[in-house]
Order: structure tokens, then sequence, then C-alpha cells
């Protein structure tokens, strides 16, 4: 992806895609990350994406963004979005920057996220 030498890995486990992010993701890389991911639910037909962000150390305000946008764009497409594996300081940080994350569930690993996406659809959702 892009001129940075290397991929986010996407792999499809069943009708989930299961993306592991793991140190930094520059900007060019979360943009193509996102149009990757929306790609391969609308040619695969998942039901699901699990996003597995236990490798990484910061999400600013930008990943936040795609973040929210990608789980946006699977709902666009009848997919479900789990965030999955969030550091302690992670959460810290998005709620000092006032990122909700609308659209993506969390689980506190990749298990939970794979189950709560093989369970009732309305599982985790937040009532408005």
């Amino acid at each position: 992806m892009g001129g940075y030498g290397f991929t986010v890995p996407v792999l499809r486990l069943g009708d989930v895609l299961l993306v592991t992010l793991q140190g930094e993701l520059h900007d060019g890389m979360a943009e193509q990350l996102q149009h990757d991911i929306t790609s391969r639910i609308a040619q695969s037909r998942v039901t699901g994406v699990v996003i597995d962000i236990s490798g990484v150390d910061i999400v600013d305000s930008f990943l936040g963004r795609v973040l929210a946008e990608i789980a946006a764009g699977a709902g666009l497409l009848a997919a479900r979005t789990v965030l999955a594996g969030m550091r302690p300081a992670v959460a810290i940080t998005l709620v000092e920057l006032g990122l909700t994350l609308p659209g993506l569930r969390t689980a506190l690993d990749v298990e939970r996220a794979m189950e709560l996406l093989a369970g009732d659809p309305r599982d985790g959702e937040r009532s408005p």
C-alpha cells in the first residue's frame, strides 16, 4: 500500500475480515487501508470486520477518524465493525481528544470480537 514498503494484512476468516494494525500507521497507509477494506467487503460480501489495534500505541485524531470512516463504510455495505485490543492508554487518549468512534463496537481481544460478530447483530450496539 502506498510507497511505504509493507502492507497492512487483511485476512478473511469465514464471513469476517481481520485487520491487524501494528505500530504507527502513516496517513497515506490509513487512507489506502480504508479503500482496501471497503473494496474487500464489497467483493467478498463479508458481514463483519475486526480491526485489531493491540499493537498500536497511539491513536491520533486522524487515525480515529479513519477508523470511524471504515466502520461507516462497512455499515453502508451491511458489515459490522468491531475494534479489538484497545490499550488503556489509547482509550484515555481517545476520550481526551473527544473521539467517540461512532459505528464502532469494541471488544477486549480478537476472540471476543469474533464472538460478538457471531452473536445477535444488535449485541453490543449503543442506544441512541
